[in-house]
């Protein structure tokens, strides 16, 4: 408990005694228990397959249940439905007491709430009469009821455990998780039809059937997605460890090139390989030796050739790792300029690949603004009149204008970047004629705007 805020704990508190109150009635008077128990049963089960909760996407619990107890039960009855599966469901976080008292008291306001807008509307009836379409008003109704209840009470436990901003706690929440309810809803409504049909609740068990296989496939999916995801950000952290002064720098990278894919009108996939693209773009540092890439001074022309290397050790490294598609390409050769004067292989023009076109941009603007040890950031205006003056020889002319207009419309607002000019003693991109250090020569922009 004590990782939890007070004013959290007030809130869940509060939430729990509400459900708890909604649930009451059940207690007494003519409750269908053999019913509950049985949907309480499925429901417990059904959570074994379900989706981890994922605010971001609108995706939670195996729904449909809930839902079919939302149209067969009265309120207090629906509202009980819930809590036996969610108090002994499995968390993988602490305090996994309260999480679970959080969960029951979610699930119970919201069954609630859905059945008594449902049976205020005429559904029981409905359901249970010859004409099927009059029942789909009723449930339509009580299907948003159900959604609104949850994104409400999940704001207030961003606004109040996660300490997100009031203003911005809600948003998105209703909208994002309102198409996976309503799909769950229908099944739930078919359970219910099927459940007071002369078939009985055997029947009412078979929509669970494709419902379970699609769910349990798509967490499937999930579970793999997040383990590509932690493949990432293993490699990410031993790259940053190696090389202290550019730590968030890939995903910065990563971020910048999704904003010009996305500019670039590319489909959902290819947009997230790009992510992947950025933010393993480096990860062939590891196969630097860390007395180069840590070297204030200058690098002899032999430690500079080691350090062009790393594109190819990267590209080595994650050869093997088949969901990176054509972020591997982008590894290679994201330090190739478009005159064919890069490394490692001197490709030029659309010999490059189009990802690690996209990867060189992003990389060049990240590096410009961004403070190091060896020099001071630029604002972004002077960093997007660089990677302008050098579109056509080192960069791609259509990656910098997406990247250009992106900015023009989202901003940059990194906590390392500076808005500070930079100091009239510090040499430009192409000035002087000294071996550049280490940390600059490890950069697409060593030839060429100020990398890192």
């Amino acid at each position: 408990m004590r990782s939890v805020p007070a004013r959290a704990r007030l809130y869940i508190l509060c939430v729990a005694l509400a459900g708890a109150a909604c649930a009451a009635p059940a207690l007494s008077g003519r409750t269908p228990w053999p019913a509950i128990a049985l949907l309480a049963v499925l429901y417990a089960g059904s959570e074994r397959i379900a989706l981890p909760r994922d605010r971001t996407r609108g995706l939670g619990t195996f729904y449909p249940v809930l839902l079919a107890g939302v149209f067969l039960l009265p309120p207090a009855a629906a509202a009980l439905v819930a809590v036996p599966g969610a108090l002994l469901a499995r968390v993988d976080r602490r305090p996994r007491g309260i999480r679970r008292l959080w969960r029951a008291a979610q699930l119970a306001l919201a069954s609630w709430a859905a059945a008594r807008v449902y049976a205020a509307l005429g559904g029981p009836a409905a359901g249970a009469g010859p004409d099927f379409p009059h029942v789909l008003w009723p449930a339509g109704a009580a299907v948003p009821v159900f959604c609104a209840v949850l994104a409400v009470l999940d704001g207030g436990i961003l606004a109040t455990a996660e300490r997100v901003p009031v203003r911005t706690a809600w948003r998105g929440l209703f909208a994002r998780s309102l198409a996976p309810v309503a799909v769950h809803g229908l099944a739930g409504l078919m359970m219910a039809i099927l459940w007071t049909s002369p078939y009985g609740p055997p029947a009412a068990l078979l929509v669970l059937l494709p419902m379970g296989v699609s769910c349990w496939a798509f967490a499937q999916y999930h579970r793999e997605r997040a383990a590509h995801q932690a493949t990432i950000r293993a490699l990410v952290q031993a790259v940053d460890l190696k090389d202290k002064y550019t730590r968030g720098h890939s995903e910065r990278v990563g971020r910048a090139s999704v904003m010009i894919a996305r500019e670039l009108g590319m489909a959902d996939e290819r947009v997230e390989v790009l992510r992947f693209a950025g933010i393993l773009h480096d990860v062939g540092k590891l196969g630097v030796p860390t007395r180069l890439l840590r070297k204030d001074g200058p690098l002899t022309p032999q430690e500079r050739r080691v350090i062009e290397l790393h594109p190819e050790y990267g590209h080595e490294m994650v050869r093997g790792i088949g969901f990176l598609g054509e972020a591997r390409a982008a590894i290679l050769h994201h330090h190739e300029r478009i005159d064919g004067s890069g490394y490692p292989y001197g490709l030029a023009g659309r010999q490059i690949p189009e990802c690690a076109r996209v990867v060189a941009v992003a990389d060049a603007f990240d590096a410009m603004t961004s403070t190091r040890s060896y020099r001071r950031a630029r604002p972004v205006p002077a960093a997007l009149e660089e990677l302008a003056r050098c579109a056509g020889a080192q960069f791609d002319p259509a990656m910098v204008a997406a990247l250009t207009r992106a900015l023009d419309r989202e901003g940059w607002h990194p906590e390392v970047t500076s808005d500070v000019p930079l100091r009239g003693s510090e040499p430009g991109p192409d000035q002087g004629g000294n071996v550049p250090s280490a940390r600059a020569a490890a950069t697409p922009a060593a030839r060429g705007p100020a990398a890192r």
